[in-house]
């Protein structure tokens, strides 16, 4: 049960945002975070430990597998908050799109990387890109990177690679986005492809 998982992780001291019950048949979502650097990391393997030894207590199998269930919906994916700490000051918006320019000119070592049969869920269907293109917006759940709307009306905060499969590895992952995003580094030429309010 859900909320097993839950009471669990708030014993071990693990961040704890809300659980919701997801698009596909028996899919839940959780987070892990806000945290500072490796942490997250390091919250998300206790945390998927956590929920492996829960379903074992109540006879169920878990999986972390992008898409273990074929059909018209999402799959599973580990969209990957983060900043840095110039981001989410005055000016830090210019900075969030540098940072996704450099993700886009690293988008295949990007997407070797981030899990196993990713392409399965990243269709360009189902709230995903396409495996194949790199893209971003304000508010666009069909974009590799999404820029929330509060990021985008203040004029700083954070960003949301959308692109990690369920069954990333954390500290990949991690140390990619950081390498990645570092100052000097190459940058893609693209425009975002934002959602408008109605």
């Amino acid at each position: 049960h859900p909320h097993h998982h839950r009471r669990h992780r708030s014993r071990r001291s693990i961040t704890l945002p809300p659980l919701s019950l997801q698009v596909m048949p028996g899919q839940w979502e959780y987070q892990v975070g806000p945290c500072v650097g490796i942490a997250g990391a390091d919250e998300m393997m206790v945390s998927r430990y956590i929920l492996q030894r829960v379903c074992e207590d109540f006879g169920v199998h878990c999986t972390f597998d992008p898409k273990p269930i074929s059909g018209d919906w999402n799959g599973a994916g580990c969209h990957t908050n983060f900043s840095t700490e110039k981001m989410r000051k005055e000016g830090g918006y210019a900075l969030i799109e540098e940072a996704i320019r450099r993700l886009g000119a690293k988008h295949a070592a990007h997407i070797a990387a981030y899990g196993e049969g990713n392409e399965r869920r990243l269709t360009g269907k189902h709230e995903t890109a396409s495996i194949n293109d790199f893209s971003y917006g304000v508010a666009n759940r069909g974009c590799s990177i999404r820029i929330p709307r509060s990021t985008d009306a203040d004029g700083y905060g954070y960003l949301e690679d959308r692109r990690p499969a369920s069954n990333m590895d954390p500290y990949v992952v991690t140390g990619m986005i950081f390498e990645t995003i570092k100052e000097g580094n190459e940058q893609l030429d693209i425009k975002a492809t934002s959602v408008k309010l109605a």
